[in-house]
Formats: structure tokens, C-alpha cells, sequence
């Protein structure tokens, strides 16, 4: 308690708001004030103090800390374009530091947590992503890369349900070659993510549409042999049966090259 009454003591006038006067206040004392405000969880408060110590004393210790936490308590306030602000403040300054992997991960969590529901634009996710990746290659053997690795994988499959949502979309307008471009994406560039056996049925159901039969039974072959314990690969497996086909690789189309290469391992 001796800390929160010292730290009240820098309190303006009305509404608790960093006093315009603090020019006479040592860095400690405000920092200690800021550090009061993210303890009673007024994180735009903490960020007003931390940024004052950063103004008033630019060049010293006290400041790279406030600016670290600067960048905290904005996050922690969803003020996420400060936070991001904040924290490229902080890796510019001080790339050596030991906490820069912290504020390149507050960067990156400031997009990541920004990613909204599958029908919403995707650039904040394509702009979590690289900064996740900076995180993971950057600081690999720091405490944040393992989560940045789970949220990039997250991020990755969010982009991939995107591609699918569209594709259902011209699917069920049956604008099959609209739909095929977009099914084709994930399986060519997500295809670590959970959406790909969804991916190769719906090719399997809008190459039949179109009467391409060679292209439905090699994304059924392929379901087959990656896919079979899913319900994607049984609704496959009866559709084309049901047409007296089997789910084979057969022709040379861009499905054959990506059996080749999952089933096979042959990439030239």
C-alpha cells in the first residue's frame, strides 16, 4: 500500500487524467503511478503515465521499460492500433533488448486478436500471420513462440474457412468453376488445415456437376487414401459409387500432380 500512496500522489485534478505538470515528477515516481492504474485494470490510464515517463525522460532506462508496458496496457485496452504503435516503437529502439521478443509478440497479438468471424476481410489475419511468423523465426527458442505457433496454425485455418465459405457460397448458386477455384486454393495452399477433406468433397461434388469425371475421382482417391475416417470421405465414397465410379487417380489435371505429391511423394 505504500507504493499505490505514494504513486496517488500524481493524480490531477478532476477524472484521475496524468497531470499536465508532471515536468517535476521523477520517472520513478509516474512509472510507479502508471504501474498503480494496471493494477486497478484502467489500462488507458497505466498507457497515459507510461507514455508520459517515455516523453519526459526519452533516453532513459525508465523509458524502454514504460515503453514495453506502454504497449501492454494499450493491448490489454484493445486499443490495438496504439498497442501496435507502441510496440514497433519499442523494436526500433531497442532490437537487442530482451524483452524485444515480447513487443514483437504484442504485435503480432495486436492483429491476431483482431481476426474476426470467418465473412469478414482477411488482412488483419494475412498481417497476424507475418507478424507470428517474425515471432517463431526471429525468437525461437523465447517463451512466445511456442503460443505464436499455435496462433499462426489458428490464423492459417481462419484463412482457409474463409476460402471455404465462398466456395460453399458459388456451390450452392451451383457457379461450379467459382466454387472449384476456391476449393482448389485450399487444397493446394492450406492443406495442413482442418478444412481440406470438406475441400476435395466439394471438388468431388462440383466436378460431377460439370461431368468431369476424372477430376471427381482423383479428389476421391486422394480423400481416400488422407481423408478416410472422416464424413467427407464416406459422403465422397457414396456419391461416386452411386455413379458406378471409383475414387482412383485417372487423366492429367492439376488433382493428378497433388496425388502424385501427398500420395506418393513425387514432386517433379
Amino acid at each position: 500500500m505504500l507504493v499505490a500512496g505514494a504513486a496517488l500522489a500524481i493524480v490531477a485534478g478532476c477524472g484521475g487524467a496524468p497531470n499536465p505538470n508532471l515536468d517535476g515528477y521523477p520517472a520513478d515516481e509516474i512509472y510507479k503511478r502508471a504501474e498503480y492504474e494496471v493494477s486497478t485494470r484502467d489500462f488507458a490510464q497505466a498507457a497515459e503515465y507510461f507514455s508520459e515517463v517515455e516523453r519526459l525522460y526519452p533516453y532513459s532506462d525508465w523509458a524502454k521499460r514504460a515503453l514495453i508496458m506502454q504497449a501492454y496496457s494499450y493491448h490489454s485496452d484493445k486499443d490495438y492500433e496504439a498497442a501496435r504503435g507502441a510496440a514497433q516503437r519499442f523494436i526500433d529502439f531497442y532490437p537487442a533488448d530482451e524483452d524485444a521478443a515480447y513487443a514483437q509478440y504484442l504485435l503480432a497479438l495486436s492483429y491476431y486478436d483482431q481476426i474476426d468471424e470467418v465473412g469478414r476481410d482477411q488482412g488483419l489475419t494475412f498481417q497476424a500471420l507475418q507478424a507470428l511468423r517474425v515471432v517463431i523465426e526471429a525468437y525461437p527458442d523465447s517463451e512466445y513462440a511456442r503460443s505464436a505457433i499455435l496462433k499462426f496454425d489458428l490464423a492459417f485455418d481462419h484463412l482457409a474457412g474463409k476460402e471455404m465459405e465462398i466456395g460453399r457460397y458459388y456451390i450452392k448458386r451451383k457457379h461450379y468453376p467459382a466454387a472449384i477455384n476456391r476449393f482448389r486454393v485450399v487444397v493446394e495452399q492450406f492443406q495442413t488445415t482442418t478444412h481440406t477433406p470438406e475441400a476435395l468433397y466439394r471438388l468431388v461434388e462440383a466436378y460431377l456437376a460439370l461431368g468431369l469425371t476424372d477430376e471427381a475421382v482423383t479428389a476421391g482417391a486422394i480423400l481416400g487414401h488422407n481423408y478416410q475416417s472422416t464424413v467427407w470421405y464416406d459422403d465422397a465414397y457414396t456419391l461416386l459409387t452411386g455413379q458406378g465410379l471409383r475414387m482412383e487417380a485417372v487423366g492429367d489435371n492439376w488433382l493428378t500432380a497433388i496425388y502424385r505429391q501427398m500420395i506418393r511423394g513425387e514432386w517433379l
